[in-house]
C-alpha cells in the first residue's frame, strides 16, 4: 500500500487517490460547547465532534491560552462546575468582537487588547494560481528576533485544496520548529465579485451558505493533521450582524487588520499586520520584506493579542 501511495504521486490523474492515501477521513462533523478534560486535568472546551478515520474525536479549545488541539474523545472527561463559557478569555474575546455596532468592514479585533509590544502577521492565502510568496516566510525566519516565528495564515479552502506542495512546505517549517503557525479560517470559496457591491458581496453575496463556508474549512484542515484555531477571518474583512451571530454560535473571534500593508496602513505595536502570501497583492509583500528586517522585529502569536 505505501508503494502505491507513493507512486501515486507522480500520476496526475490520480492525485484525488494520492491525496486519500495521506489525509483522514472526517465525517459526522457537529457543533457543540461542552466542557472538558483531558487525562492530565487540564480544562478544556469541546467546541466540535467528529469521527477520524471513525474513532470518536473533539476538537477541543484551552480557554486561557487559546490554544487547539484535536483529540480522541476517549481521552476527554465531562468537566462538572466549569464556569460558563462567557466568563473565560476566549468567551470574553468571543461576545466583545461579535457584539454590535456591526461594520460592514473590519469588524472584530483588528489589533492587540492592549499592552502589546510586537507586531501580529497575518498572512492571507485566498483562492489563486499565482506562485506562494515563500520569500515572506523565509525572511521572517531569517530576520525576527524569535527562533520560532509565529504566524497567523488565514486560509480558504480552496487554496488549502489547490497547493498541496505549499502546504507541504509550511508543515515542514512546523516540523522543523521554525515556524509557530496559527491555521486561521478564511472561509471555503472566498467569493468575490469586483462589480457587487459590499453588502452583497464576499460571504454576504445571496445564497451563501456561511455555515458550510466556516465548517467545511475546519474539516479539510482536521483531515491533514492541522488543527483550526478558534479565529475566523472574513473576506475582504466584510460582514454583517448574521455573520457574527454565526461566529458566535460557533465559539470563533473574528479578526480584522488595523494595518493592510497594501492599502498603506502604517503598522503600530500590537498591530494586526495584513498581507497576502497567495500572489495576489505584491505590493504588501513589498512593503513587509523590509518591516521583517527592521532591527528589534517582535512578532507574536495571535493568541497573545487578547486580554487574560
Amino acid at each position: 500500500m505505501r508503494l502505491f501511495c507513493s507512486l501515486l504521486l507522480f500520476l496526475p490523474l490520480f492525485l484525488g487517490a494520492s491525496r486519500a492515501c495521506h489525509a483522514q477521513q472526517i465525517t459526522e462533523y457537529r457543533v457543540l460547547r461542552e466542557p472538558v478534560a483531558d487525562r492530565s486535568g487540564r480544562p478544556l472546551w469541546a467546541v466540535r465532534s467528529f469521527k477520524e478515520a471513525g474513532v470518536p474525536h473533539r476538537l477541543a479549545v484551552d480557554a486561557v491560552t487559546l490554544q487547539s488541539y484535536d483529540l480522541p474523545a476517549a481521552d476527554l472527561v465531562p468537566r462538572k462546575g466549569a464556569p460558563g463559557f462567557y466568563a473565560t478569555r476566549l468567551g470574553r474575546a468571543v461576545k466583545r468582537y461579535t457584539a454590535s455596532p456591526y461594520r460592514l468592514q473590519n469588524g472584530g479585533a483588528t489589533r492587540a487588547d492592549s499592552g502589546a509590544d510586537g507586531f501580529f502577521l497575518t498572512v492571507d492565502l485566498c483562492p489563486s494560481k499565482r506562485p506562494f510568496e515563500r520569500e515572506l516566510f523565509e525572511t521572517a525566519e531569517a530576520f525576527a528576533r524569535e527562533k520560532v516565528v509565529p504566524v497567523a495564515v488565514m486560509v480558504s479552502g480552496l487554496w488549502l485544496e489547490s497547493h498541496p506542495e505549499e502546504v507541504a512546505y509550511l508543515k515542514g517549517e512546523i516540523a522543523a520548529g521554525r515556524l509557530a503557525v496559527t491555521w486561521v479560517n478564511h472561509s471555503w470559496h472566498h467569493h468575490y465579485d469586483p462589480k457587487a457591491p459590499l453588502a452583497a458581496n464576499f460571504l454576504l453575496a445571496p445564497g451563501t451558505d456561511l455555515r458550510a463556508e466556516v465548517l467545511q474549512v475546519e474539516q479539510e484542515l482536521l483531515s491533514r493533521g492541522l488543527v483550526p484555531s478558534p479565529f475566523f477571518r472574513f473576506p475582504g474583512l466584510v460582514s454583517d450582524g448574521a455573520a457574527m451571530n454565526l461566529l458566535a454560535e460557533l465559539s470563533l473571534v473574528p479578526i480584522g487588520a488595523d494595518a493592510w500593508l497594501a492599502k498603506g496602513e502604517q503598522p503600530q505595536p500590537g498591530s494586526f499586520i495584513l498581507v497576502h502570501g497567495n500572489g495576489n497583492e505584491p505590493k504588501g509583500i513589498k512593503l513587509a520584506l523590509p518591516l521583517l528586517k527592521g532591527p528589534g522585529v517582535h512578532l507574536m502569536p495571535l493568541p497573545a493579542a487578547f486580554a487574560q
